[in-house]
């Protein structure tokens, strides 16, 4: 089975302030199989550079999203970077075959617990449902579709030691990509790419994080 080349695309415009995706960043950066691109250090002024984002892609197997929540949505730039970047004729249309048979996923931090993201909870909705117009753009360019890699409560997450085990998650997971042992169609099944990799015993249960959800709205998300 060929190893697949994994894309981490990163995006947290207050990283000064972050306590846990910076290291989920570094870890990244640290395995050879992968390339760790921080975008708002690379386009400071949000100017994007098409070509080489499309070069980017071209070069991977596999794409995945990082960042922290905002507005229950991405951070700007990564809006951008898909307005541009996906362009027709490249991502989608009659020519725009590029991304086809790649896999899309998402890597982020939520400042509420588990339970703040179901339907009556804080937030109404899961993760992976407020993520429906990433997953449609992973449909729309013929990508495979991965749930979102989640650290609930991640206010506290550094504190509580749940950063350290959320990294092993983070690990594992980048490992079993790139030996192509996750199955998109098994992993669609799931909220979280979390619960996919305890359900295939590669990871223990992890502590989601459950505070009083009503105290963790994601709201601007600075973790």
């Amino acid at each position: 089975m060929s190893q697949a080349n994994i894309l981490v695309l990163f995006a947290h415009p207050s990283q000064h302030r972050s306590e846990v995706n910076a290291p989920i960043f570094k870890l990244a950066n640290t395995r050879d199989y992968v390339t760790a691109v921080d975008l708002y250090a690379e386009y400071p002024r949000l100017n994007i550079d098409i070509d080489k984002e499309q070069q980017r892609l071209l070069a991977h197997d596999i794409v995945i999203f990082q960042f922290p929540i905002y507005w229950y949505s991405t951070p700007a730039i990564l809006k951008e970077w898909q307005d541009l970047v996906l362009e027709y004729g490249f991502a989608y249309g009659h020519h725009g075959k590029e991304l086809e048979g790649k896999t899309f996923l998402c890597t982020v931090t939520a400042g509420g617990s588990n339970d703040a993201y179901r339907r009556g909870g804080h937030n109404n909705f899961t993760v992976r449902e407020l993520f429906r117009p990433l997953e449609q753009t992973a449909i729309m360019t013929g990508m495979h579709y991965l749930p979102p890699l989640t650290l609930f409560g991640s206010r506290t997450a550094a504190d509580d030691d749940r950063l350290n085990q959320h990294l092993n998650y983070w690990q594992i997971a980048l490992e079993k990509l790139h030996q192509g042992a996750i199955n998109p169609e098994d992993a669609e099944h799931f909220d979280t790419l979390n619960e996919y990799l305890a359900q295939q015993g590669w990871c223990g249960s992890e502590n989601t994080g459950q505070q009083n959800p009503a105290a963790n709205p994601d709201k601007g998300e600075m973790l």
